[in-house]
């Protein structure tokens, strides 16, 4: 987890840096590079939360419905919940298009 916690702080840094210098291109500055850099964080994030949140939860569900086959519309529902962090994400993504 720390080596991805690393690869992650230092995508985002790089990407900083890089809006940065296209700021002196006078195309809109720094702002906009940031609003990208939300844009693919809100997304990334959410998508990265959902994989973790799913391997958890499928792991248990196939469990629960191994030992007793009516849970499997209760697996299938919580196997579903962790999917609106990337609905969000994107719906935040979306919001931030509309500022540039």
């Amino acid at each position: 987890m720390k080596k991805v916690l690393t690869t992650l702080g230092v995508l985002v840094l790089s990407a900083i840096a890089m809006a940065a210098e296209n700021a002196t291109g006078g195309d809109g500055g720094i702002g906009k590079g940031l609003l990208g850099v939300g844009m693919g964080l809100a997304v990334g994030l959410g998508a990265l939360g959902t994989g973790v949140a799913q391997a958890r939860i499928g792991s248990a569900g196939v469990g629960a419905v191994a030992e007793k086959p009516g849970m499997f519309g209760t697996a299938l529902i919580f196997l579903l919940l962790p999917e609106t962090l990337v609905i969000f994400g994107i719906v935040i993504a979306f919001l931030l298009l509309g500022k540039l």
